[in-house]
């Protein structure tokens, strides 16, 4: 383990289904098992060392020690992949992962603005960290953060992690913001929640330089192939966190905000 350079690009995959024939709403972001093993073993052949996200984000707050060549394997929702097949691919190659739960999908009768789909089970979760996952908060209802109200924002990172600490025995300290919306205003929330890291998407390369709170991410489609994860691996083919966000950034985030005063909190996807 040695301190990184500053100019390391770190590859950090999002992750979502690993299926054959999965629900229309999230066909675009599920990768086929065939795929994803081809990615994987492009990870491991591009030599770079996966760490988890806890293990970025300590380096991001306080310089602990990263390897050379870190890459971080990272998944939301909880599909039901996850706790099996996905698990037992990434487990068999040595690779530690990160997942994001989000609470309300994976508990019968809680609330939930994900559209149905096979999902895991919140009493499963303690099995994804006898596979060497580390296991974050992905909300309660997988709202849109940027767009709520006070309250509304502070029951979403709260509840979640009350329920999943509940359910593992331990502090839950990282968050993925669902589809990486997230503003400052939603980062002094996380951190006041009690998070310690959260990840957004980007779709772009983080560094050593990159906010805490809004680590970026590369998110996988279904289009993507072995040789996007190589291009990846090899620091290549995306800009590189930090950066400040767009006008149209800005202004799709305006935009949402004005709509859910009329409709309500709406699905983050």
């Amino acid at each position: 383990m040695t301190n990184v350079p500053l100019h390391t690009r770190i590859p950090v995959l999002l992750y979502h289904a690993v299926m054959d024939d999965p629900p229309d709403w999230i066909a675009e972001f599920t990768v086929a098992p065939g795929e994803f093993a081809s990615q994987l073993d492009a990870i491991v052949a591009s030599g770079r060392t996966p760490v988890t996200v806890g293990t970025l984000a300590a380096h991001l707050a306080a310089g602990a020690a990263l390897p050379d060549r870190p890459v971080v394997i990272t998944f939301d929702d909880g599909f039901a992949d996850l706790v099996g097949p996905t698990a037992e691919a990434l487990a068999s190659r040595g690779l530690p992962s990160t997942a994001y739960l989000t609470t309300g999908a994976i508990t019968r009768g809680r609330p939930c603005l994900l559209p149905p789909a096979p999902m895991m089970t919140l009493a499963q979760a303690p099995r994804l960290e006898e596979y060497g996952m580390e296991v974050g908060g992905h909300t309660a209802t997988h709202a849109q953060l940027d767009t709520l109200a006070p309250g509304a924002l502070r029951r979403e990172l709260r509840e979640s992690k009350a329920v999943l600490e509940d359910t593992l025995g331990h502090e839950v300290r990282h968050l993925a913001y669902p589809h990486g919306y997230n503003s400052p205003a939603v980062r002094r929330a996380a951190a006041a929640a009690g998070y310690t890291s959260a990840v957004a998407v980007r779709h772009a390369l983080s560094s050593r330089r990159d906010e805490l709170f809004r680590i970026a991410r590369l998110i996988v489609r279904r289009t993507h192939t072995a040789a996007d994860v190589e291009r990846w691996m090899e620091g290549r083919g995306e800009k590189t966190a930090p950066y400040p966000d767009s006008p149209a950034t800005v202004g799709w985030r305006m935009y949402r905000r004005t709509r859910a005063l009329v409709r309500g909190a709406e699905f983050a996807g």
